[in-house]
């Protein structure tokens, strides 16, 4: 069977010694998709535009630390603490979307004590904006070829040539369509739904989906944790259960608190 062969060269642009990586500005565009989405619900809502500025930063300077932490101490300490200027070397990929989210989170809170808006509140709205800050990130680690799949006999499986020449299940590509599609429900229950009144309940939505998708998507990732590789669970689906957990108890909390 022919399967689709993916060499794309990471190195978008070089010239003159400027080198743009695709990583890099898929990445950009995450955060400005992101950004365009919170500010049309800041707009919607009356809220100052201007603040998101801050939160543009906070967010950025959060996600990027969290998520490279998260990276370096879960996923491959061994080689980054024997390699320790590897851990500025963001464009060569590395993220890992769990610690991303908590900075995410930090730096919301940081936000939140100087606009003095509800935390939940923002979380809910910061939600929608982060499923499709996930998609473009999961496309550039397709990119990138890295957080492969799998070896797979389906007719949609991908060689990775500059990995193996292995067909393999297209994990990035499972994860970017799972956050597409999460980035649409949410956007339509914010847009048609009294989700949104209820303080937390988009935010759970969003972690059980979002954690629930990446638990799945697991069973055909390659395991990117060397010493998990004879456990039961990837380190990426032990990491998940805590959302998800948090997920259930935000999305039910309000209605609980109702009754």
């Amino acid at each position: 069977m022919n399967h689709i062969v993916w060499n794309i060269d990471p190195v978008m642009i070089s010239f003159m010694g400027l080198t743009v990586h695709w990583y890099g500005v898929l990445f950009a565009v995450a955060i400005a998709s992101g950004f365009q989405v919170m500010k049309r619900i800041y707009v919607k809502e009356g809220l100052d535009v201007e603040s998101l500025d801050n939160l543009l930063i906070y967010c950025v300077v959060g996600i990027i630390v969290g998520a490279r932490l998260a990276h370096v101490l879960f996923y491959d300490p061994s080689y980054y603490f024997s390699h320790p200027m590897k851990i500025l070397a963001i464009w060569e990929g590395g993220l890992a979307s769990h610690g991303g989210g908590l900075g995410a989170i930090l730096a919301l809170y940081y936000y939140q004590r100087k606009v003095k808006l509800p935390f939940l509140f923002l979380l809910d709205r910061l939600a929608i904006a982060t499923a499709i800050f996930g998609f473009f990130v999961r496309m550039a680690n397709f990119a990138n070829s890295e957080i492969l799949g799998l070896p797979s006999d389906k007719p949609w499986a991908i060689v990775f040539e500059r990995v193996d020449m292995l067909p393999r299940h297209p994990a990035q590509l499972y994860e970017a369509i799972a956050y597409l599609l999460i980035f649409i429900l949410l956007w339509l229950v914010y847009k048609t739904t009294q989700m949104k009144q209820k303080y937390g309940a988009i935010f759970g939505l969003f972690l059980v989906l979002v954690f629930s998708s990446r638990f799945a998507i697991e069973m055909v990732k390659v395991k990117q944790a060397a010493y998990a590789q004879d456990w039961t669970m990837s380190a990426g689906q032990m990491l998940s259960v805590p959302f998800l957990l948090v997920g259930v108890v935000l999305l039910l909390l309000p209605y609980l608190r109702k009754r």
